[in-house]
């Protein structure tokens, strides 16, 4: 049964007619965040964060040109927030872009924040809070956007917006002071309870024969990437992060954290049974993996709910279409004059409080006090010299209109989905597993002519990958991996695009200040609140000290676990002590003393 726009929400799914009328409105929301109750697994309730009381969260349906507007107001009462609509280049807007920290200060509880921006992108997007690993806890949704040009327009008779994602049964407070913590030196990510569709499990989708539907796919997750497929069905990609793709076929698709895919699904002619699509979680991700996980979530094409909806079969090989393959349907030729190429070495690795941090060139990002966007609008000339904005937001300063080059460079054996903010790019190369470091030269290394674009890429691990973009787009924008643990580990670089042109053309709306004025939060000046000595970053953020030399996670490890031996000994010797003596270990200590005393007068 089709649901109307007013009253969805996606743990059911959603089916559009493809007809539209291109005609640009101003959409409205009035949100205010709250905590609820939520138990989408069926296991375990939980305070999950909704909009307006509710939980999963709506769908935004948006028209190609719309001016979009987000009136927020923060009701969690003990927990500061901010929302990223993830994949949306907010021209002209960078300052409703979301990352606190970045182009805003947070929106501490009682606090009301407004996003303005219009939107003249189609595709499949989402929204999700930028603060303090905060989305996992529920507040992300999906966001679509119409197109009256799209060219598979007549080649579908109705869309389908499915998310899938990862669950964990704790609050990531917790989760995230006992992943970066001392007594977790290796950086073991913590492992999701479980995986759901449209935030609920056994998902059905009722469908007619032979019919064709749209189905989006949005992976909202924490962490875990899932392949996914369709019993007895093709999928026909048309559409990535928001890129129409020319039409590509597949058994089994891979969708990383972040990242959207949208494919045409014919169905059978006849009604006589119901199919399962499965989603399951990319095990290699974790490193161990709990005896009780079920990594696999299910749901059914249900042709005739009179039906049983069957088991689907299990697999033990996983071999997903490979997106380096596609091709953008625009035919955008290769940008192949470079003007500026960045290159990231990205590691894991220890810092002297004990816990285990991600690193880009060996830097591990921490916030500065100053919102980077308010830096580059309030240091004048200085605003293209990097240092202002820190030692530790991993700065890059791009010209207007250069070709930009982003080597990266993955010194790690996981996976890791790196997404731009403000643009997508073409991804023009990508190494297997365990390549090592991009070497251009390598007889192997070859640029497709028109290399697929999206705004969320892999690199595969111990491998390395090429991305390429033009920085049209001013604006203060985060690079940075999509695992949600390593962003509160520190795995960001800041792109700072042409600050001149912003200082010429960006106005703060006041209501943005204002929850800065209400935590009493810098908005001038370098990263350290300095404004008279631009230079002098002083007082700034930092991480922890580096670890003293000859120290490793291994000894780490062992130290930590040693002390914690010690320190249970200490317990157990206080407890004994304190106890009260019996009647033979008392005249035993008498008799020893009576022994002392007698010795002494001799």
């Amino acid at each position: 049964m089709a649901l109307s726009l007013s009253n969805f929400l996606y743990a059911g799914v959603l089916l559009l007619p493809f007809g539209l009328i291109a005609q640009a409105a101003t959409v409205n929301y009035d949100w205010n965040i709250t905590w609820v109750t939520a138990n989408p697994d069926g296991v375990f309730a939980r305070p999950t964060i909704g909009i307006n009381g509710q939980w999963p969260l709506p769908l935004l349906n948006i028209t190609k040109g719309d001016q979009v507007v987000v009136n927020v107001n923060n009701q969690l009462g003990n927990q500061s927030t901010s929302i990223h609509f993830h994949g949306i280049f907010q021209n002209g807007t960078t300052e409703m872009d979301g990352p606190v920290g970045v182009s805003q200060c947070s929106i501490p509880p009682g606090s009301s924040f407004t996003y303005n921006f219009t939107i003249n992108q189609p595709g499949t997007y989402w929204y999700h809070s930028h603060n303090a690993g905060q989305y996992p806890d529920g507040l992300r949704g999906p966001l679509v956007v119409q197109d009256p040009d799209n060219p598979y327009n007549g080649q579908y008779d109705e869309e389908v917006v499915v998310t899938m994602s990862d669950w964990y049964h704790d609050q990531m407070p917790g989760l995230i002071a006992s992943f970066i913590s001392v007594t977790n030196p290796t950086g073991a990510e913590p492992v999701p309870d479980g995986a759901l569709f449209n935030d609920t499990q056994n998902l059905t989708v009722a469908v007619q024969p032979g019919k064709t539907y749209l189905f989006h796919f949005i992976n909202v997750a924490a962490f875990a990437a899932q392949y996914l497929w369709f019993e007895d069905h093709i999928m026909r990609i048309v559409e990535v992060d928001g890129v129409y793709t020319e039409p590509a076929d597949a058994q089994m698709v891979y969708i990383a954290a972040a990242q959207r895919m949208s494919m045409l699904i014919t169905m059978k002619n006849d009604t006589g049974s119901n199919f399962a699509f499965v989603g399951s979680m990319d095990q290699d991700l974790f490193d161990t993996v709990p005896p009780t996980l079920n990594p696999n979530v299910t749901g059914w094409l249900v042709y005739n709910e009179q039906a049983e909806n069957p088991t689907p079969a299990l697999l033990d090989d996983f071999t997903p279409f490979d997106d380096f393959t596609l091709v953008p349907q625009d035919g955008l030729p290769l940008y192949d004059n470079v003007d500026y190429s960045i290159t990231l070495h990205l590691e894991m690795n220890n810092l002297g409080d004990g816990a285990n941090y991600a690193f880009m060139n060996d830097i591990t990002y921490v916030s500065p006090k100053v919102p980077t966007l308010y830096s580059a609008l309030s240091t004048s000339e200085l605003a293209t010299n990097p240092t202002v904005y820190g030692s530790n937001t991993n700065s890059f300063v791009l010209n207007h209109l250069d070709v930009i080059e982003i080597v990266l460079n993955n010194d790690d054996p996981g996976k890791h989905p790196f997404h731009l903010h403000g643009h997508n790019f073409q991804a023009v190369w990508r190494s297997d597993d365990d390549a090592g470091f991009y070497d251009p030269t390598a007889s192997n290394v070859t640029f497709p002519a028109k290399p697929m674009r999206r705004d969320t890429f892999v690199v595969h691990p111990n491998g390395n990958i090429v991305i390429r973009f033009r920085a049209d787009n001013p604006g203060v924008w985060l690079y940075h991996c999509h695992i949600e643990w390593h962003v509160d580990s520190g795995l960001m670089a800041t792109m700072v695009e042409a600050p001149l042109v912003l200082q010429e053309t960006l106005k703060i709306p006041d209501n943005h200040y204002q929850v800065c004025r209400d935590q009493n939060a810098l908005t001038q000046g370098n990263a350290a609140g300095n404004t008279v000595d631009l230079l002098d970053l002083k007082g700034q953020n930092l991480p922890p000290a580096p670890l003293p030399d000859g120290f490793t996670a291994r000894g780490i490890v062992a130290l930590t676990f040693s002390v914690i031996s010690a320190l249970l000994g200490i317990a157990a010797i206080a407890w004994y002590g304190a106890a009260p003596l019996g009647s033979s270990e008392m005249a035993a200590v008498q008799r020893r003393v009576a022994e002392a005393e007698s010795s002494e007068k001799e």
